[in-house]
């Protein structure tokens, strides 16, 4: 069982940057195909960012936050990271960071086994 816990959610002016942590319990994190999603309120669950399980292997952005949000992961410290900048009040929601053990990237949520509680971002002047 893997379990995920985000931290580094925020109040941020708009054009403002957050960074975005998550960390896991377990060590198999290295094995985990990982993405960051967001839900508004009153929206569905979307994607943002995914990125593989090798080390500088594949990435994936939504177009909405393609060059502005990066995201990373540190297998040695169980973590995947979520660096955001030039935010915008779009960008305001809920951020969760989600794991899967099956081959290849994916922009379904559905796809993910495991998730963290959620981090919230607020960005608003």
């Amino acid at each position: 069982q893997v379990q995920l816990r985000e931290s580094g959610g925020g109040l941020v002016q708009p054009g403002g940057s957050l960074r975005l942590s998550c960390e896991a319990s377990t060590g198999t994190f290295s094995w985990a195909n990982l993405g960051w999603f967001r839900q508004a309120p009153g929206k569905e669950r979307e994607f943002v960012a995914a990125i593989s399980r090798t080390t500088g292997g594949s990435l994936r952005y939504a177009d909405s936050v393609k060059g502005r949000f990066t995201i990373s992961r540190d297998n040695a410290k169980n973590a995947v990271y979520l660096q955001m900048n030039s935010l915008k009040p779009e960008d305001s929601a809920a951020y969760y960071c989600a794991a899967r053990y099956g081959p290849g990237l994916s922009t379904d949520a559905g796809n993910y086994g495991y998730w963290g509680q959620g981090t919230q971002v607020t960005v608003s002047s």
